[in-house]
């Protein structure tokens, strides 16, 4: 009996104690730093990369404060520099004035002050913003950007649609995919292009083999005058 009582009470206090070390911390949000710029930063900033029209511009594009940052701040490391620049941001856009900004008088006078964004944003937003911005909107990147676009717009015009439209996933230029080879297209179709058109267009099936029924979606939002340019391109291939 009383090997009974003493089993009873070691696991009664066994449960407690189990009880007392349950963890009921909150796990922590990663916020997402792209998000935040689309939602809270887009209204007044031009968030492109590279910013692809400066009209009627109401504050400095994202790309232009993240190049200024990285000349205006300086640290033993980049780790050092990222924590100054995070800190700065965190400041500045609840409680910015004059004498913090570092923008000259020209840019001040162009653009005024930036209002305080206190209860529009938290300091965690901030430094998830901050984060994005000075790790992505980069002049390493931007010159991979242009090196891209440069390569990009060196294609022939029709080559340029396809990739636009995504069209590589079911097709290459010479070889089956999913769908024929761009080549074949052409030249099967080369005295009728507005069959090629027609089936990009409003999309078809079974209309190639090798395909396998697979469904040829329409691209309804492609204009003419694409149209013209990538029909012409696969028959210019062969």
């Amino acid at each position: 009996m009383k090997n009974i009582i003493l089993l009873s009470l070691l696991l009664l206090f066994y449960g407690c104690d189990n009880k007392a070390k349950i963890n009921t911390t909150k796990p922590t949000i990663k916020l997402d730093g792209k998000s935040l710029v689309q939602s809270k930063c887009s209204k007044c900033h031009n968030i492109d990369f590279p910013p692809k029209d400066f009209k009627d511009e109401i504050a400095p594009a994202i790309m232009t404060i993240s190049f200024h940052f990285n000349d205006w701040f300086k640290a033993p490391s980049d780790t050092e520099k990222l924590e100054k620049q995070l800190d700065f941001i965190s400041d500045y856009i609840i409680n910015p004035t004059v004498e913090k900004s570092y923008c000259d008088k020209t840019m001040l006078k162009k653009y005024g002050l930036m209002p305080s964004q206190k209860g529009n944003v938290t300091t965690d937003e901030i430094r998830a913003i901050g984060k994005y911005i000075f790790k992505n909107y980069t002049q390493e990147k931007l010159s991979k950007k242009e090196e891209a676009l440069e390569k990009l717009h060196s294609l022939p015009i029709g080559e340029q649609i396809t990739i636009k439209y995504h069209c590589s996933s079911c097709h290459k230029i010479d070889k089956n995919l999913v769908g024929p080879s761009f080549q074949s297209i052409g030249l099967k179709y080369k005295n009728d292009l507005n069959r090629i058109k027609t089936s990009i267009k409003n999309g078809s099936k079974n209309t190639w083999k090798i395909s396998r029924g697979a469904t040829m979606p329409s691209f309804s939002t492609i204009s003419d005058e694409e149209l013209n340019n990538l029909a012409k391109w696969m028959k210019d291939l062969n």
